[in-house]
């Protein structure tokens, strides 16, 4: 079951078992191997979520973002000289508003995603929102505050994490979190409204052929549609 934004105010303190600790390692090992890959070509890399925070489930997985306007052609050569495998890949846009993506699925608990646009700062910065580490900080452990489905802010301690209500404290969490109230107030907006609307898809979702590449495919769908055209100008 999907988590349920929490509309009150709360604060408590969750220390983390070893098991827990031990998931928390093992996806971000996994991540470090793509990361380095990555990096090793020059491109800039990112973990976000709970694999930043620390607050990982059995379930969770791990999204490495490269950051900028990668080139699709450098991205996969990067993963195919590390022998990293490629299950699938798919092009993804969230709304008509924001920036088409390129998503490549490495496993089930790993994938790895781009923007083929340029995104806008709320866009960007939504990364932050919900936390984000690079490789450096990963190689040292380190966790970084950000914000939870629930709009619960997670930030890191010693033991595990505190967690408190984002809602009607949001001016506070962008200072925190070093980004833009828009950014805070508009994902409240998002998920208090998938809260009471139910999950509504994305816009976008076209996997690839095996001969096609990112920048093939977004051309094929941009000409079948003005709203992708219009993102894109």
């Amino acid at each position: 079951m999907a988590a349920k934004p929490k509309k009150r105010a709360e604060y408590k303190e969750v220390i983390y078992s070893s098991a827990h600790w031990a998931v928390l390692g093992e996806l971000r090992e996994k991540a470090m191997r793509v990361m380095a890959a990555l990096e090793a070509f020059r491109l800039r890399t990112l973990v976000h979520g709970s694999i930043a925070r620390g607050d990982v489930s059995k379930n969770s997985d791990a999204d490495v973002f490269v950051t900028g306007l990668p080139s699709s052609f450098l991205v996969e050569t990067a993963l195919e000289r590390a022998d990293v495998p490629v299950n699938a890949r798919f092009l993804v846009q969230a709304t008509p508003n924001y920036a088409m993506k390129a998503y490549i699925e490495v496993d089930s608990k790993l994938s790895i995603s781009f923007p083929l646009m340029r995104m806008r700062r709320v866009e960007r910065e939504f990364y932050t929102f919900g936390g984000e580490v690079n490789l450096p900080q990963l190689k040292r452990s380190a966790r970084s505050a950000g914000v939870d489905k629930r709009l619960m802010l997670i930030e890191p301690t010693v033991k595990g994490h505190v967690e408190s209500s984002v809602v009607g404290c949001e001016v506070s969490v962008a200072k925190r979190l070093g980004v833009s109230a828009e950014t805070v107030l508009d994902r409240v907006h998002a998920l208090l409204k998938r809260d009471e609307v139910g999950r509504t898809g994305v816009f976008v979702k076209k996997e690839l052929a095996s001969d096609e590449t990112f920048e093939m495919a977004l051309k094929k769908v941009a000409d079948a549609n003005p709203a992708v055209r219009r993102r894109m100008s």
